[in-house]
């Protein structure tokens, strides 16, 4: 077997840390561009995600210098693997006590995104990118860190590819969504043997029922932000949003909390500040539920508005609009009431007779939410359409006819036309 020839070392402590990676690498070039780049990652440098400096060279002059072209061809063209490396890198964490995982730790769940001129670069799209606070052209890394709020390390990362990428766009078999990469992640987290007390995430994956299923099915609890404004299934007589079941708990003022408690939050720079949180009830969430919904807020006595709308048992019955004096109209007959939109106030046109039938359509009311339709879904409205109404029965198209010669145009007109029933 030959012998490895030996690599220049890293500075200080750092070469017994890479010396562990070693058995990796095949190659001199390898073990060398690996040293290099752990040196450019924790060197005191601005911008140290770019080449040239990470390799300590100039920005732009120095980009075609050979320590930045060596850096190069290690990260994009040498045939390492990387997740054998984030494995070994895992396993140390695991094995030193001051980073070992423990049950009272979290994983949490975050999505970062880069901005990226050009659509040549693999996973690049017009997405919202989290850092720059807009929708622009980038590529956004889905990635999960294990943390017990003494210290954290990042566990794995997988780029989102969007579905303009794929043949059949967000239909493909292959096409997954960011809450569907996050819970993977975090399953693989926990596969790796990082335990943890939950998962953590924002309110970007509390809209995917995918991502809830997922961790119930690896026996993850979760703890997710909730929008506002993001309405649960709810009988009609209980909250529905999380700011309506935050104006239903007592609150008096700060000496007479009611159901509110006083929680003092710590930050990364230092400062503390003082929030108020408690146990509401929205839907099957509850203090008595599994599923628990815990709303918090600087100031109780300040809460957002509610949802918009009032919510009458049934909608009234339109009174017809007056037209103009010195203006005719003519009559149109009633819309169907195959689809309505009460929930927006109006109803929605499906079927025009052609016949001259009266009664025009005007606005409805707001529906009442009931165990099962939510507060924005849509109901048949009473002026679309009465129950026990009767029936035309089904429409029969007419038949369609060849177009007559020549020789036969010009001739009577058909005495009778098929005309569709309203």
């Amino acid at each position: 077997m030959a012998v490895r020839r030996p690599c220049p070392p890293a500075p200080g402590p750092l070469e017994e840390y890479a010396a562990r990676f070693d058995d990796l690498f095949f190659s001199l070039a390898q073990r060398r561009g690996f040293r290099e780049y752990l040196t450019g990652l924790l060197a005191p440098r601005e911008r140290n995600k770019t080449i040239t400096c990470l390799a300590g060279a100039e920005p732009v002059e120095g980009a075609g210098m050979p320590a930045v072209q060596r850096l190069q061809f290690f990260l994009s063209e040498s045939p390492w693997e990387v997740e054998q490396v984030n494995d070994r890198r895992l396993e140390l964490l695991r094995e030193q006590p001051a980073t070992a995982p423990h049950d009272g730790g979290v994983i949490v769940i975050d999505d970062s995104g880069d901005r990226k001129d050009g659509i040549a670069t693999a996973h690049v799209g017009k997405q919202w990118l989290g850092r720059l606070g807009k929708t622009d052209n980038g590529i956004v890394t889905v990635t999960t860190v294990w943390t017990d709020g003494r210290v954290y390390y990042p566990l794995h990362a997988i780029p989102y590819t969007p579905a303009h990428h794929f043949a059949r766009g967000r239909s493909d078999p292959a096409f997954r969504t960011k809450p569907q990469l996050a819970a993977a992640l975090a399953v693989r987290g926990k596969e790796a043997g990082f335990r943890c007390r939950a998962v953590v995430a924002d309110c970007a994956c509390s809209v995917s029922d995918d991502w809830y299923l997922a961790l119930r099915e690896a026996g993850l609890p979760y703890v997710v932000a909730l929008k506002p404004r993001n309405g649960v299934w709810a009988p009609a007589h209980q909250p529905h949003t999380p700011i309506e079941a935050a104006h239903a708990l007592t609150w008096k003022d700060a000496k007479r909390p009611g159901d509110w408690t006083a929680v003092e939050r710590h930050f990364r720079d230092g400062h503390t500040e003082t929030w108020w949180a408690a146990d509401a009830r929205v839907g099957g969430y509850g203090p008595d539920s599994p599923c628990r919904l815990v709303v918090a807020t600087t100031d109780p006595a300040g809460l957002p508005e509610r949802s918009p709308g009032t919510w009458p048992p049934t909608c009234p019955t339109p009174t017809p609009p007056t037209p103009p004096p010195g203006r005719t109209r003519r009559p149109t007959s009633p819309r169907s009431s195959a689809s309505t939109d009460c929930g927006r106030g109006s109803s929605r046109t499906t079927n025009r007779s052609r016949t001259n039938s009266a009664g025009p359509t005007s606005k409805s009311a707001l529906p009442a939410p009931s165990a099962a339709t939510r507060p924005w879904s849509t109901a048949p409205s009473p002026s679309a359409g009465a129950s026990g109404s009767p029936h035309p029965g089904p429409w029969t198209p007419p038949r369609r006819t060849r177009a007559p010669t020549r020789g036969q145009r010009g001739g009577p007109a058909p005495s009778h036309q098929p005309q569709r029933p309203c």
